[in-house]
């Protein structure tokens, strides 16, 4: 089925087609008003009632035909157009050739509508250019107003056509958003649920498996392949990096940072930052996660946690290893190696956050706040 005929697309031609039935009412009784008024100027009179009536025969019709969405056909359309056409080329047989006014008038105008709605602005242009160019070709004499009103028909037709599609694109586009959000709830509440429970059991057994050590080790391992793969899947998405209208959600951007030995934890839902402070969060946590496999072991555990408020963002960054020994941040800085000082400490400060290390026998961790003031977070 074509986005057109979706429910969404379906309904906006159904609301404009029960507009429609208002103006071919109107423009029905104008036109059948002035057809027995002027009566005297078809040859035989009573040929004039027999336009009112085909007007008001096919007016019902067409009122009852384009209420059901399954009976709008190319049938049905190109019928509505037919007639149409139709009583303008008889207008010369029953009021001769010289006549100032066409038969059914604005009555055309329900037909040209109709296809503009239905076809959009494609099918208005075509309707409305075969109607103008038979009201032109029958007429002995081309004035201004003929031609003023000719040129309407034509630009209605793809006025009318043009805001139909795009009334009808904008109901597709509020659908989507709505099953995206519906979507994306009914993840965060699975997530609530799933993370309350299964992932901190899963995150207990990887990290007793690997203290155990033997089979329990293996257990572990596998515990942690689930636990990311359960994750990835309560996202939603694949841990990746994804950038959208100059916004990243850093809760993907620090998923791709999971390992084997790496756990990263975070909300369910996206976390979008502008993309240069997100980078600079990732690229810390990035540095932070290779001091430990440098100075801890290639294969030391860690755990990264990502914590969302309305103000701010917290990313911690732990380790299990034996803590850094007094007095050996201060050397390293001396000696001018800034690892700690530029990569980490440094990127956050520029954003306008503050990024403090604790250190002890129970191991290390950082804990970087960063606003979320966006006339801060875009300084570069």
């Amino acid at each position: 089925m074509s986005a057109w005929g979706s429910p969404a697309a379906v309904e906006v031609e159904s609301r404009l087609l029960r507009a429609l039935v208002v103006m071919r009412i109107v423009v029905l009784v104008n036109a059948v008003g002035l057809t027995i008024y002027r009566a005297g100027n078809f040859h035989p009179p009573v040929t004039a009632l027999v336009c009112a009536l085909v007007m008001v025969g096919w007016t019902g019709f067409a009122v009852w035909a384009y209420a059901a969405p399954e009976r709008r056909t190319a049938l049905l359309v190109g019928a509505d157009l037919v007639i149409a056409l139709g009583l303008l080329l008889v207008t010369p047989l029953v009021k001769g050739p010289g006549f100032h006014a066409s038969v059914p008038g604005f009555w055309v105008s329900g037909a040209l509508l109709a296809c503009a709605i239905h076809y959009r602005w494609i099918g208005g242009l075509l309707a409305g250019v075969m109607l103008a160019v038979a009201d032109l070709a029958l007429r002995q004499e081309i004035d201004q107003s003929t031609y003023g009103n000719a040129f309407l028909l034509v630009i209605g037709g793809v006025v009318v056509g043009y805001m139909c599609e795009s009334v009808q694109q904008m109901a597709l586009e509020r659908d989507a958003a709505e099953r995206a959000a519906a979507r994306a709830e009914e993840r965060t509440r699975l997530a609530r649920a799933v993370h309350d429970g299964v992932l901190q059991v899963l995150a207990l057994v990887q990290r007793r498996g690997g203290e155990l050590g033997g089979d329990a080790a293996e257990l572990g391992r596998l515990a942690g392949e689930q636990e990311r793969e359960l994750r990835a899947l309560v996202r939603g998405e694949q841990p990746e990096w994804r950038a959208q209208e100059g916004m990243t959600d850093l809760a993907a951007a620090l998923a791709a940072l999971e390992t084997g030995t790496v756990t990263v934890s975070g909300p369910a839902s996206a976390v979008e930052l502008p993309a240069h402070p997100a980078g600079e969060i990732v690229a810390a946590t990035r540095a932070a996660l290779d001091n430990v496999r440098l100075h801890v072991g290639a294969d030391a555990r860690a755990w990264v946690l990502l914590q969302a408020f309305p103000d701010h963002v917290e990313v911690s960054v732990r380790d299990e290893g034996a803590g850094i020994p007094e007095g050996r941040l201060a050397e390293a800085e001396k000696d001018g190696r800034l690892g700690i000082a530029g990569s980490i400490r440094g990127r956050i400060v520029d954003l306008g956050g503050t990024a403090e290390l604790f250190t002890g026998r129970m191991g290390t961790e950082w804990e970087l706040i960063v606003p979320r003031s966006l006339d801060r977070l875009d300084r570069r």
